[in-house]
């Protein structure tokens, strides 16, 4: 049995979200689908929030239905199967547009736990 907690893996899911941000920082698309590197490192932590989102208690998914929890988790799995034809569209979409509106809704998750 884990000792982790939800606050534990929301952190883990706050953090990712924060590392992948700066990764990207003022990168263009094109840039990012260039860079080697940051599509390891994005990816990697993508592959974090994902498996950090299935451990999180039924509970706390029910009393946060904001937050994508199952699209949180099924990148993790569309990743990990799908590793040699990763969609850099798709995963420039999910940095730009769906992960940094989560930063305050998990913010104030996490406020609430303390």
């Amino acid at each position: 049995m884990s000792s982790r907690r939800d606050r534990d893996y929301l952190q883990d899911i706050y953090g990712a979200i924060e590392r992948i941000q700066r990764y990207v920082g003022d990168l263009s698309r094109e840039q990012f689908e260039q860079d080697e590197k940051t599509q390891d490192a994005v990816i990697r932590n993508l592959e974090v929030i994902g498996e950090a989102a299935k451990h999180v208690s039924a509970l706390t998914r029910r009393d946060n239905p904001t937050i994508p929890w199952r699209d949180l988790a099924g990148v993790r799995d569309k990743l990990i199967h799908q590793y040699f034809g990763v969609n850099f569209a798709i995963v420039w979409k999910i940095v730009r547009e769906e992960l940094p509106p989560l930063l305050p809704q998990l913010a104030e998750i996490l406020k609430m736990m303390m």
